[in-house]
């Protein structure tokens, strides 16, 4: 148990989260470095959301509005660190979830997608050998034909970069949450989310509860208005004017 008062609470709670995912083989083990890794990058970061954060959520929210398929691409860390925002964001969205992974087995598979569903979710789709995107040779580049396949924006947090560039060359566009600034991922990205997801995802779901009540027009000026380029920018000064 970690107390509330410990000075290191958030991390350490979202450590342990990944830990009860390897644990309940939906997290591969792999991820426990993955993690590790962004979390150095949330220290230079402040652990805070950002204002370029803000925009970046603004801008994913709209897009992900404005989107005739969305799909919400779901692997083992975010599986474990965020299953109740990935299926209130899929009800929100009426996007389905679709299981995804690098390191994949069918039955680490079926285990995200059960415990998918046993907090809430309703359409929790699996890759199938068959369907394929190009530009891709890893594991990750099988997908559902009812959702990635044919989906025009993948909402895809804890993304490989690889696997974003070859979404984006597939036509597609992507939104992506990554700690790292400098990483393929966020700069290959459509949007990037350069926060933790933990912070980010209820953020997300509060915003597109928000612009929910926009017309189209002004949904497009927030996309149109947005700059990755310029969001890792600013995300990289921060860094630099906050070292200490």
């Amino acid at each position: 148990m970690i107390p509330k008062s410990h000075p290191r609470y958030e991390s350490l709670r979202t450590r342990e989260l990944i830990v009860e995912g390897v644990n309940r083989g939906i997290t591969s083990i792999h991820g426990l470095i993955a993690h590790g890794r962004g979390e150095a990058f949330d220290y230079l970061l402040g652990e805070r959301t950002n204002d370029f954060a803000r925009k970046s959520i603004e801008s994913a929210a709209a897009l992900l509005l404005l989107a005739k398929h969305p799909v919400i691409s779901v692997n083992g860390n975010s599986a474990a660190l965020v299953p109740k925002e990935l299926v209130e964001l899929s009800h929100l969205l009426n996007a389905p979830l679709e299981v995804n992974v690098f390191h994949s087995s069918k039955e680490r598979e079926q285990k995200i997608k059960d415990y998918l569903i046993k907090n809430g979710a309703r359409n929790v789709l699996l890759p199938y050998k068959k369907y394929k995107i190009k530009f891709l040779e890893s594991n990750r580049r099988y997908v559902n034909p009812s959702g990635i396949l044919k989906a025009d924006v993948v909402f895809a947090p804890l993304e490989d970069g690889d696997r974003a560039e070859a979404l984006i060359k597939n036509g597609k566009k992507v939104i992506a949450i990554d700690l790292n600034p400098l990483s393929r991922t966020a700069n290959k990205a459509t949007i990037t989310i350069v926060d933790s997801i933990t912070r980010a995802m209820p953020l997300l779901i509060k915003t597109i509860r928000e612009l929910k009540k926009y017309n189209k027009n002004k949904l497009i000026k927030k996309v149109i208005g947005y700059s990755n380029k310029k969001n890792i920018e600013n995300s990289l000064n921060y860094v630099l004017e906050n070292l200490p």
